[in-house]
């Protein structure tokens, strides 16, 4: 038995269902929805030196334009090489919606306004569900206040569509939660592994500058033979070991201070993702539930509940579409700016490298220390510990030195710093203090030798020292270099690039989808809940009516 009274709300339920789908699928077409998707390639770069140098602090560096390969800015102020220019052309709501041709620049208003309209899409169904929804509550309200009918005539097709759809958009719901618990647990899995290891290259460097910084005020009291080095290197040596340090431990602080930051920032959209699943999983389920036993009232303020939880879900659908496509762009960005390391582009303003002046002046006279250290003890070893002095001289001239001459330590800089080969029969850094030992004389409570020998054990461990801090200057060489010309950084993105943008990419696009799974599903639940529960307590009482038992029975107002 059917009714030939039309039902109102029904009818703007069935019709808002078909809105929101049209919706839907429109913004899954939306410009949008293409640039969640790219393609990008990671270089390799040779390794040009011990692995380990990373990350440093924040300067102004500026690189001149070195290569042809590029393009005007879209702001027109200078030429630059636009970042990432292909995947971020994208309509601009300040600009008219013109094309964003600006490249990735988070400093740029435009960047920010073109990217987040690739997320409008959603904000524009949240709304229109908000809306739409919030009139049919109302109606529907109203027809329960005014309008008071008996719940008799009901459609058998209706019934059982409505609650396989039920069934399905529940099972939907709850793959939608599977997939979003997923996503945010996976999401941030990497995203943790990626700051680890930002701040890992980070902490090795502002070591290996502390270790810098340490040779250098070694150096200051490194005498041999009662030799130092010149007295204006030693006060030059003060202010730069000042810098080291002060980079090095600026660069410690700031980055344990940025990495609780970002792991608080983190812990909170943990625990907002996963309170948000749980809610939405338990909302579907109850919902069906209630729809199944017929509680009409629960299912109603699950409904209300239900109606503002998934305006707030397609909010956050495009919240993390738009983080999904600003990582995306970030990812390109870093890959474009590794091909091209001279350039001047966009990331100029926060790149992390070290400051450049500081780094060159370490570089300068880190050779510098290192080349008069070695020169002083060549110097000692050339006119003191390889000559015979008349014994009459006495010490410290004549300390009773003889036998072979001490081979000299090969130098490995010119005067002027540029590279230098060694001599035959000299010695280098790894070997000198093992190939000296043989030159070792034993001595008497005067200081005078009474074995063969040209070296006494205190000038032996002076000469030691000065070895020891020439070498780790020299070897720290190739990090100051990488500090002056951004090499770590260039490795550490592609580093990044390779190891940990596919899977932010898409871990980020994991949480936005099953947000979208969920809100769908639990929309369009919502929807068939209403419509079954209607159904449901329609057929009950047809068949109380048909068997005459209950014509009367459930007769009053409210019953829709």
């Amino acid at each position: 038995m059917s009714s030939k009274r039309r039902n109102p709300p029904l009818l703007l339920l069935l019709f808002l269902s078909v809105s929101i789908s049209v919706l839907f699928v429109s913004s899954s077409a939306a410009p949008g929805a293409e640039t969640a998707t790219f393609h990008f390639r990671a270089p390799r770069f040779p390794d040009f030196s011990r692995a380990g140098h990373g990350l440093v602090a924040p300067f102004g560096i500026r690189r001149h334009l070195a290569d042809g390969n590029s393009t005007e800015a879209g702001d027109g102020n200078s030429t630059t090489l636009v970042l990432a220019g292909e995947r971020t052309r994208r309509k601009d709501p300040s600009d008219n919606l013109k094309i964003y041709t600006g490249g990735f620049n988070i400093s740029n208003q435009h960047y920010w306004t073109s990217v987040s309209a690739t997320a409008a899409p959603f904000f524009l169904v949240a709304g229109v569900w908000f809306a739409v929804f919030g009139i049919v509550l109302a109606f529907t309200c109203l027809c329960y206040c005014c309008c008071p009918r008996e719940p008799y005539g009901y459609s058998r097709t209706c019934y059982a569509i409505s609650l396989i759809f039920l069934i399905l958009f529940t099972i939907a719901a709850i793959a939608g939660c599977v997939v979003l618990y997923t996503g945010q647990g996976k999401f941030i899995g990497i995203t943790s592994d990626t700051l680890d290891y930002v701040v890992s290259q980070a902490d090795v460097t502002a070591e290996s500058l502390k270790n810098v910084s340490g040779y250098l005020a070694a150096a200051k009291s490194v005498d041999v033979d009662s030799i130092f080095l010149p007295a204006d290197m030693r006060s030059k040596l003060d202010n730069l070991v000042a810098k080291a340090n002060s980079s090095g431990n600026t660069l410690s602080s700031r980055t344990q201070d940025n990495r609780r930051k970002i792991k608080d920032g983190l812990n909170g959209v943990r625990l907002a993702l996963v309170i948000l699943a749980a809610v939405m999983l338990g909302l579907a389920f109850l919902g069906f539930l209630f729809s199944i036993l017929g509680m009409t009232c629960l299912v109603y303020f699950l409904v209300i509940l239900g109606w503002i939880l998934v305006a707030g879900t397609f909010i956050l659908c495009g919240v993390f579409l738009l983080l999904h496509n600003v990582v995306a762009d970030t990812c390109v960005a870093m890959d474009d700016w590794v091909q091209h390391p001279t350039a001047k582009t966009a990331m100029d303003d926060f790149i992390p490298c070290v400051d450049n002046a500081t780094a060159q002046e370490t570089l300068v006279q880190s050779k510098q220390v290192s080349f008069q250290l070695i020169n002083l003890v060549d110097t000692v070893l050339a006119n003191f510990s390889n000559r015979n002095f008349p014994p009459q001289l006495g010490p410290p001239l004549n300390y009773n030195q003889s036998g072979p001459l001490v081979p000299l330590l090969c130098n490995p800089f010119n005067s002027d710093l540029t590279v230098k080969d060694c001599a035959p029969g000299e010695v280098v850094f790894h070997n000198a203090t093992e190939a000296w030992k043989a030159y070792v004389c034993q001595v008497s409570s005067s200081g005078i030798c009474t074995t063969p020998g040209r070296l006494t054990p205190s000038l032996y461990s002076q000469m030691s020292s000065a070895v020891n801090v020439s070498y780790g200057l020299y070897r720290y060489g190739p990090f100051l270099v990488e500090l002056e010309d951004c090499t770590f950084v260039r490795r550490t993105f592609t580093d990044i690039n390779a190891s940990y943008c596919p899977d932010l990419r898409r871990y980020t696009q994991w949480i936005y989808v099953g947000l979208v799974i969920v809100s769908a599903a639990v929309m369009l639940s919502l929807i068939f809940w209403v419509i079954y529960a209607r159904e449901r307590r329609h057929r009950v009482y047809t068949k109380q009516f048909m068997t005459g038992g209950g014509g009367d029975h459930n007769k009053g107002p409210g019953h829709i």
